[in-house]
């Protein structure tokens, strides 16, 4: 498995190198050529501390947390004026390649770094190490396109065998019985994933692992492993797919479900629970620091205890070096991280979708980010 990640990563790097940076200093662009993620209510850019940024600051990774960067950069263009910010968001595996190649100045991954690629930062993060830094949490929410049905229930063991091509159709009695009252239609399951490296994958299939261990044999990761179903690239890519295809099914962050109609899920709670933000938020409250020294990496719990919250959630990690930066990219990439951690760079992402990081740990951020070299 880590050969074949090896050889999506060069795959992907080298689109990288074709497609170049998406500048998003201005009002940014998503995947599909709209104006998403920047509606939200506008951030005070006379709090934004510019210090001694300058020039160019090319970032990439994450799909998922786009649409906080666009709302981000927004503000920040704002504030900064003249200092660019480039993000492109190529997915988690492909930002964290260009990382430890030397090519961008932090990365953004919903997976935190493995061991042995901490050990590969060393080379690029002189005297120092890449670190996580949990910036941006939300739900992963499941969207459907069923024709007639507009609330629909599923819970972890239909999910993993809808995703594990079992189930092959709407009206399979595993979903009937979660919701007798819904008019089912014999519909092909046209189950879509993502066709990238995802740490939304990785997300997605550690709950699924977690929660419905005997119907999902897969191990998690950010290649998807299960047979059949299609692919697409993206979290913009797999959202566009459900909202054409009649019978779509597929995940993705809570941001791209513009128009798409997603599912509750049956957990041990006394009610199904919704992908909104606030669950999200009492799902991550109960993460975990696992990283060692400045390194904040969580352990998620995707069988949280708290009445309400929603289990299918990630959290998209800043990847810096904490020593070693380079000098000419240093001071943009500490007002740039310092200014989405802030008190006002977390009020964005609830305004776009997104869950804020919790207090406890987004304080531990600001100070690791303040103590950048």
């Amino acid at each position: 498995m880590k050969l074949q990640r090896k050889n999506r990563r060069a795959l992907t790097l080298g689109a990288l190198a074709v497609s170049g940076a998406l500048a998003l200093t201005a009002c940014g662009s998503d995947e599909t050529g709209g104006t998403g993620g920047t509606g939200g209510k506008e951030t005070n850019a006379a709090n934004i501390k510019c210090d001694d940024a300058k020039g160019q600051l090319a970032a990439s990774g994450s799909s998922a947390q786009k649409n906080a960067i666009d709302a981000w950069t927004k503000a920040y263009a704002q504030a900064c004026q003249g200092v660019q910010v480039q993000y492109n968001p190529t997915g988690s595996g492909a930002g964290i390649t260009a990382f430890l190649q030397g090519q961008t100045a932090f990365a953004g991954s919903d997976s935190a770094l493995e061991p042995e690629e901490i050990e590969k930062s060393k080379k690029i993060c002189k005297g120092g190490q890449a670190i996580d830094l949990p910036m941006v949490g939300g739900p992963i929410a499941v969207g459907y396109n069923v024709p007639g049905v507009d609330n629909l229930v599923l819970d972890a063991k239909t999910l993993a065998d809808i995703f594990n091509d079992k189930i092959k159709t709407w009206d399979d009695p595993a979903i009937k019985k979660l919701n007798p009252d819904a008019k089912l239609p014999n519909t092909k399951v046209q189950a879509f994933h993502r066709s990238d490296e995802s740490g939304t994958t990785d997300n997605f299939t550690k709950y699924l692992k977690g929660a419905a261990p005997d119907a999902w044999p897969h191990e998690p990761g950010k290649t998807w492993e299960a047979k059949g179903g299609q692919s697409a690239n993206g979290s913009a890519g797999v959202s566009s797919q459900v909202k054409q295809t009649a019978g779509a099914i597929s995940y993705f962050e809570l941001s791209y479900a513009d128009g798409i109609k997603t599912v509750d899920l049956k957990t041990e709670a006394k009610e199904p629970v919704k992908a909104t933000v606030d669950n999200a938020s009492k799902a991550i409250a109960e993460a975990k620091v696992t990283g060692k020294g400045k390194d904040l990496a969580l352990e998620l719990n995707y069988k949280p205890q708290a009445e309400g919250a929603y289990p299918i959630t990630l959290v998209t990690y800043e990847i810096v070096c904490d020593k070693g930066n380079k000098a000419e990219t240093l001071a943009t990439t500490k007002s740039f991280l310092n200014y989405i951690s802030s008190e006002d760079g977390q009020q964005v992402l609830k305004d776009n979708d997104y869950a804020p990081i919790p207090d406890e740990i987004i304080t531990k951020v600001r100070e690791t980010v303040a103590g950048l070299s």
